[in-house]
């Protein structure tokens, strides 16, 4: 399988890394970090290249993108920070599902507004009790004439508060029936009447922010919903397996990033009389960290190479998510291992990856899950 990247991808990937190197400098991602600041300049740059729009069709003004074309993005803004891969892609990921399911009208409207950055959409399925349980969704929509009326509460929703935002929100429409049935997906602007959007202070991850969300009698016509009542579980399993792609390159990229720094590290630390990294102790941690990290990019592309041949990629996806967040996990571990004090120092950027790897193993499908899917689809019955 030839993973080698064409011209115009090489150039995609020079102009994505010479943009961010210019603009997400470490003293800018530090400060969003220590502040939790949403990175509206970048996106604004990402907005200005054209990025947004590349996995949408050029009759709704964008670039008609593959999911290759993704991935190395995605594993190019993973180089800075992980979060830097959410802030891009949510927007994306929500908005091709109005692309898939949403009327002609909606897609006339919305898709242009998230390429030119007008709008941004963010994701609200999970509850205090529904999180890999879907079932236990209880947040609901009522139909009251032509409006739907929503009361519930959603809990770490990823940049829900951030300027402009739409939260795309799952909820129950048909209590009575199997959840794969009886959701609805719908629009709903951030500052709609009712909504009460808390920040939560969380250990990592601070740039996008994590939020919990209240909807009391919330309001919204009926052209909010985005495709057939009670079908968004249809919506929400389409779009997993792109995003798990573009989520997966992204923790390809920042496991690189730790690696290259524990390397440049363990080169100039000198230890009686010698860098640190000719010690045998921590070469070959360093050893083992970058096979780690390229075996989960290699993973990764091989899910992203059979997505885009339009293969079903499930199986590869599953072990590309599983390995490479435990990978992205484990090398921050060892990075903050090999350089000692200075990772546990805030101003150095090490402290920052293990925080934000530590959350890839939990969300966009648990280890644990993603064993499940596996094992499944080698032929057991695992509940």
């Amino acid at each position: 399988m030839n993973f080698e990247l064409t011209e115009e991808q090489q150039m995609l990937r020079d102009s994505v890394r010479k943009m961010m190197d210019t603009i997400a400098t470490p003293e800018y991602i530090r400060e969003h970090d220590e502040q939790g600041l949403f990175p509206y300049e970048v996106y604004d740059k990402w907005v200005k290249m054209g990025l947004l729009g590349l996995a949408f069709p050029e009759k709704y003004g964008g670039a008609g993108g593959d999911v290759l074309d993704m991935v190395i993005i995605g594993e190019e803004l993973g180089r800075k920070g992980y979060d830097f891969v959410g802030a891009f892609g949510m927007s994306i990921f929500n908005g091709l599902n109005v692309l898939r399911y949403g009327t002609e009208t909606q897609k006339k409207d919305y898709i242009p507004k998230i390429i030119n950055g007008e709008i941004r959409l963010s994701i609200s399925m999970t509850e205090p009790d529904a999180g890999s349980d879907v079932g236990a969704m209880r947040t609901t929509a009522v139909k009251e004439g032509n409006e739907w009326v929503i009361n519930g509460q959603k809990v770490f929703s990823t940049a829900a508060d951030s300027d402009n935002n739409i939260i795309s929100l799952y909820v129950k429409t048909d209590p009575g029936v199997h959840h794969s049935k009886g959701v609805t997906l719908f629009l709903v602007p951030k500052d709609t009447p009712g909504v009460t959007i808390r920040k939560l202070n969380t250990l990592g991850r601070r740039m996008l922010g994590t939020n919990e969300i209240f909807f009391d009698n919330v309001r919204i016509p009926d052209n909010h919903r985005i495709g057939d009542v009670n079908k968004g579980w249809k919506c929400l399993l389409s779009g997993l397996q792109f995003e798990r792609l573009v989520t997966i390159a992204g923790y390809a990229g920042n496991a690189q990033t730790v690696v290259d720094d524990a390397l440049a590290y363990a080169k100039e630390r000198k230890q009686f009389g010698r860098s640190i990294g000719e010690f045998q102790a921590i070469a070959h941690m360093l050893a083992d960290m970058q096979t780690q990290v390229s075996a989960a990019r290699m993973l990764m592309l091989n899910a992203a190479v059979k997505t885009a041949k339009g293969e079903d990629a499930l199986m590869e996806i599953s072990q590309a998510k599983l390995f490479g967040s435990e990978t992205f996990a484990n090398v921050a571990n060892q990075g903050m291992q090999i350089m000692g004090g200075y990772s546990y120092m805030m101003e150095f950027p090490m402290q920052r990856h293990y925080r934000d790897a530590r959350s890839t193993t939990i969300t966009a499908g648990t280890s644990q899950m993603q064993r499940n899917v596996i094992a499944n689809l080698m032929g057991l019955k695992v509940k």
